[in-house]
């Protein structure tokens, strides 16, 4: 199974007001989002199923994609690795799977998954941390297949 983790562009800062799940893309946001779309796009098998958070921020960045996806309340803001998880299907999807969502959950599901511990690591905005579950002698093994960064396309 390939699980694909990209974390939301540059948003909008948090001001007094202001709804954190109604904040938006900043123009620099928008462009990271379409540059990674284009990068996701040349390389996800069709089958991928796509989630996103509901929050604006994650709704817009997943747009950029021009790909159905389905809108998953249990993956926003604040929530919990094991929501994350639960939601991708993982480990049993028979189709990749891209998640697109919010810091800290997302570094911590990719610690949890590939070290083994809960630990806070950082994934930049408008990243991608592609994580594949493989089977190698009968034993199932869990790799880094890439990551990539907005700033490096």
């Amino acid at each position: 199974m390939d699980l694909i983790l990209w974390r939301h562009a540059e948003a909008e800062i948090i001001r007094p007001g202001l709804d954190d799940a109604r904040r938006a893309l900043t123009p620099k946001g928008e462009r990271q989002a379409r540059r990674m779309a284009q990068w996701l796009n040349a390389r996800l098998a069709d089958s991928t199923r796509i989630i996103a958070s509901p929050a604006l921020r994650c709704q817009q960045t997943a747009q950029a994609l021009e790909r159905k996806f389905k809108t998953v309340a249990s993956i926003a803001p604040e929530a919990s690795v094991d929501d994350l998880l639960v939601a991708a299907g993982w480990p049993g999807s028979s189709v990749p799977v891209l998640v697109v969502g919010h810091q800290p959950t997302l570094g911590m599901a990719a610690a949890r998954l590939l070290a083994g511990a809960d630990q806070s690591w950082a994934v930049k905005k408008a990243a991608i941390w592609w994580l594949r579950l493989r089977e190698r002698e009968g034993e199932a093994q869990i790799t880094l297949h890439a990551v990539q960064s907005v700033d490096a396309l």
